[in-house]
């Protein structure tokens, strides 16, 4: 449990420390990544506030990812040592994106087919998904510009571009089940 205040005034001029103490600039790409992980985390709990009514076992899904968001965080504040390998990141498997696949497969035959581009935002619930898949999009293009200058496990790519699917997918789920028509794109 955390005690004491939460300022240190040790990031007043910009740095910060990643797990194990070094100090590096806040705008890094590092920091870039994880913190943009933690912004999306922060939009996937309003959207499991928002939906926790009318779509409980949806909502547990949430808040199972969001505890995977965090320990996808906690795995790109840690600096590999250099020339190793990407290790896995702790907690997440190729069955958490499996698992990801299969209720984006669930939730895709609960809807009619997509036969254009819509637009965000036809409902309440649709928006804010859809607020998250692209934060979630910004986050994997975040993770790729730190992949190119240090060791990223694939499985770890690979869960972020399957959640951004499955936010798009449970976008469209809400707009049907809530009676929300499909907004068009029209070019």
């Amino acid at each position: 449990m955390m005690t004491g205040k939460i300022y240190t005034t040790t990031g007043d001029r910009g740095t910060t420390s990643l797990v194990g103490g070094k100090r590096v600039k806040k705008n890094c790409t590092r920091i870039e990544a994880y913190g943009t992980v933690d912004e999306l985390n922060s939009f996937l709990g309003q959207l499991a506030v928002e939906m926790t009514e009318g779509y409980p076992e949806l909502t547990a899904y949430l808040r199972t990812v969001q505890s995977k968001m965090f320990n996808i965080g906690g795995y790109l504040a840690t600096e590999a040592p250099e020339g190793s390998d990407p290790a896995p990141c702790r907690g997440l498997t190729e069955a958490d994106v499996k698992q990801c696949e299969q209720l984006i497969d669930s939730l895709t035959a609960q809807i009619p087919p997509l036969r254009c581009f819509v637009l965000p935002g036809s409902g309440r619930l649709s928006a804010l998904a859809n607020v998250c898949r692209a934060v979630a999009r910004r986050a994997e293009r975040r993770i790729l510009d730190l992949a190119d200058e240090a060791p990223i496990h694939p499985t770890l790519l690979i869960y972020v571009n399957r959640l951004s699917d499955f936010l798009f997918t449970l976008a469209r789920h809400f707009d049907h089940h809530d009676g929300c028509p499909e907004v068009p794109w029209k070019p």
